[in-house]
């Protein structure tokens, strides 16, 4: 295998190869800055990358560490001590991190290297990760179209071979959208089985750390590492992790997998309904009975998710005022004209659009009639999944309703764009686990876009969902489909 073959790889296989002293951590590392600097002036999947500190950190790497060489990429959400964590956002131009989020600690302990940052919708608001303040990242698969968002750079990079994986955060799909769209694995834990410190917040109810990988192993290689109780995050569940890895078989017998008749709607793509109703006809040749379920309040999980998360934005996002860190407005005549200049010069359209609805169903006589009964339907959301979840395993749906659309197709209209999340948003608002997987093609204006198929599942569940992906992954190949920037570079 030559250097140029090496960022092809899923991780599993890297790190036999790592073990195996057949290929050197620096070798990996210099393979994939080659990789990146090929390929990522078209994509436009990173926002920063110390390739420099990730080859002296692979000089020194234990590679029988469980992750011990692995470059992985950092949505740039997560700070990273002494790298920058922008958010995607021009109010914090300058900021570095000063300290390593949880995870970061933890994927250093277990031997990863940290290289490099994605980009992202501004604060991770978004669908498609246009709404950066940086720059625009492109889908592997059709140059002229969205990654999906809000992990987009993280997506993106995982799929074109400039990542053998990255960490993302999902508040509404923002793992699982980018990775349907993207055609990668992305998985969102059960909200608490992964720490949120060092995450900056959007809404913090909602956010919840996951990865985005070539394969389903390899997600649970890296929820082997992140996963698990932190006393730093008030919200973190201290529960015992199980070996995902070593839960990974291809049976289904046995499993009882849900198809909700609100998730199959008008508006979804035929070819992503043909794909999805073949993925659950694959599922049930491996043996899994598949049941019909219903969620009767889907249909308000976007205006629940709206009025929730902008509320709790608006909240975390008021300490960005060009006091401490970050942007500041020049020459302000008193403080009021400081964090008032600085907000509307520093946040971007959509960030300042979130906020002021957010800051809208907080305010004084609209609180009862917006915030508090979104809450109560909040859990009307939750009380669907644990009803459907007496009968079956797991759910099963489309990712998104439709493939990867055109760059600026939903920019002027901000509800189209919401409504990308429209199968994603109830697993955050339920606090349940989920994963996205590759499950097919749709054949666009001369372009193959993939598709995604979705699979959710119980609290602290998620071992079992890795198996259930797992076994459709590893009785089909889409997963092993390139994206043509990816498979032409290889050759040249």
């Amino acid at each position: 295998m030559t250097e140029k073959d090496l960022p092809a790889l899923s991780i599993a296989d890297l790190q036999s190869m790592l073990r195996r002293r057949e290929v050197s951590a620096r070798e990996v590392v210099d393979a994939l800055r080659a990789r990146v600097e090929a390929v990522d002036g078209e994509i436009g999947a990173y926002l920063s990358l110390d390739m420099d500190a990730a080859a002296k950190e692979a000089e020194e790497a234990n590679v029988d560490l469980p992750l011990g060489g692995i470059p992985v990429a950092i949505k740039d959400i997560i700070n990273v001590m002494g790298q920058p964590c922008t958010c995607g956002s021009k109010i914090l131009h300058g900021y570095r991190a000063t300290y390593d989020a949880t995870v970061i600690r933890k994927l250093r302990a277990a031997g990863a290297i940290p290289f490099g940052k994605t980009n992202l919708d501004e604060f991770a608001m978004g669908s498609s990760t246009e709404n950066s303040a940086m720059k625009l990242t492109r889908n592997p698969w059709d140059l002229t179209r969205v990654p999906g968002g809000s992990s987009g750079g993280s997506a993106a990079a995982v799929a074109a071979d400039a990542a053998f994986g990255a960490l993302g955060s999902d508040t509404g799909g923002s793992i699982r959208q980018p990775a349907a769209l993207s055609g990668v694995v992305g998985f969102k834990p059960t909200y608490g089985r992964v720490s949120r410190f060092g995450l900056v917040a959007f809404a913090s109810s909602l956010d919840q750390i996951g990865p985005l990988t070539k394969t389903v192993r390899d997600s649970a290689l890296i929820m082997n590492v992140i996963a698990g109780h932190d006393p730093q995050d008030s919200t973190s569940l201290n529960e015992p992790v199980p070996d995902y890895a070593a839960k990974l078989g291809n049976d289904l017998r046995g499993i009882r997998l849900g198809v909700p008749k609100e998730y199959m709607i008008e508006g979804t793509d035929p070819q992503v309904k043909a794909a999805i109703n073949a993925a659950v006809k694959q599922m049930n040749s491996l043996g899994a009975e598949i049941v019909d379920v219903s969620l009767p309040h889907t249909d308000y999980a976007v205006a629940v998710y709206y009025i929730l998360a902008t509320a709790e934005a608006s909240a975390n996002l008021a300490r960005f005022d060009g006091v401490r860190y970050g942007y500041r407005a020049e020459n302000p005549k008193d403080v009021l004209d400081l964090y008032g200049r600085t907000r509307e010069e520093g946040f971007g359209p959509e960030v300042k659009r979130r906020v002021i609805l957010g800051t809208y169903v907080l305010s004084s006589g609209y609180y009862d009639a917006y915030y508090l009964r979104a809450q109560k339907v909040r859990e009307l959301i939750r009380q669907d999944f644990a009803k459907a979840f007496e009968k079956v395993d797991a759910v099963i749906s489309p990712t998104s309703p439709v493939p990867a659309f055109k760059l600026g197709e939903r920019t002027a209209d901000p509800l189209q764009m919401y409504l990308a999340d429209i199968f994603t948003i109830a697993a955050n608002l339920a606090g349940i686990c989920g994963i996205s997987i590759p499950c097919g093609f749709a054949e666009v204006d001369g372009h193959r876009l993939p598709i995604g198929l979705q699979l959710l599942g119980k609290p602290l569940d998620e071992a079992r969902i890795l198996q259930i992906a797992h076994a459709y992954e590893q009785s089909t190949d889409w997963h092993k489909s390139r994206p043509p920037i990816a498979s032409a570079t290889h050759k040249a």
